[in-house]
């Protein structure tokens, strides 16, 4: 007797190499594995192919970070990302076989933008490092960040943020802000907000809680990567994030903690509503 989960992988990088959706591959096959699941996952390239998946064929969705501005362009792709995602918003409201989605940094801000739910703008310099996250008082109740310290410690990597939440907007769909980026008591700027749970079904962040310490390494040992944060960091800062990526009480502990524990609430909710198929 196997349980059957249908998820879909939403590749959002545009077709540039990224470690994220190595990590992401390896997250759900995890979880496949440790559930004795024997369906596989499906990747859909979103902004190289244009294609999304229909949303009747799965019952799990995780859509990547990836680069560029968050704000639509005109590209084919936009109009069938932000159509995929009211279509499973309206779906969680009608049915009552529910569909489950975990928004990744860049995926994050362009469903705060559609759904508007606060403002989306490029920062000043490229948030870049392993950074603390704040839990809010909503976030400290938040099963999902259960067991990670306040603050927690995840990869974080933006040009763009989300800010200003539209606090009645978020209230009348049901949305809580969960945390935000780590404190500047020296820096006059807003706090950026790192993640929302948008309903029981859907969940956000702006930061990379699928990054391991072996893709992290990699990226920082890239010459022009390690060059560019020697240059605009320090060596301290850069010998700092080296040391930070096998301690277990930082990026692991976020990496083995946020996304198992969405899959595994996704898959308790669908196995109380259908039969284990043999």
């Amino acid at each position: 007797m196997h349980p059957t989960y249908k998820i879909a992988i939403l590749d959002m990088n545009a077709g540039q190499p990224n470690e994220g959706m190595r990590c992401i591959k390896m997250l759900v096959q995890q979880f496949l594995d440790k559930n004795n699941v024997k369906d596989e996952y499906q990747i859909f390239d979103v902004r190289v192919d244009h294609k999304l998946p229909e949303l009747e064929d799965f019952d799990i969705f995780i859509s990547s970070g990836g680069p560029d501005s968050p704000k639509p362009s005109g590209e084919k792709w936009e109009k069938k990302y932000f159509r995929f995602l009211d279509d499973l918003y309206d779906h969680n409201l009608l049915e009552e076989r529910k569909k489950y989605l975990f928004l990744i940094c860049h995926s994050f801000q362009l469903a705060i933008f559609h759904w508007k739910l606060a403002k989306v703008k490029r920062r000043k310099s490229t948030a870049f490092g392993i950074m603390p996250v704040h839990k809010t008082r909503k976030g400290k109740a938040e099963p999902f960040l259960e067991g990670l310290n306040n603050p927690f410690y995840a990869v974080d990597s933006r040009d763009y943020q989300v800010i200003k939440p539209k606090k009645k907007r978020l209230k009348s769909l049901g949305c809580s802000i969960l945390c935000k980026e780590k404190k500047r008591p020296h820096v006059p700027l807003e706090r950026a907000v790192m993640a929302i749970r948008f309903s029981d079904e859907i969940f956000g962040v702006q930061f990379h809680p699928e990054a391991d310490s072996e893709g992290m390494l990699r990226y920082f040992k890239r010459a022009d990567k390690k060059s560019h944060i020697i240059k605009h960091h320090g060596k301290k800062k850069y010998l700092d994030m080296i040391e930070h990526l096998d301690d277990d009480d930082k990026i692991l502990k976020t990496n083995r903690t946020i996304i198992p524990r969405f899959l595994q609430q996704a898959a308790d909710s669908l196995d109380r509503l259908k039969p284990i198929s043999v």
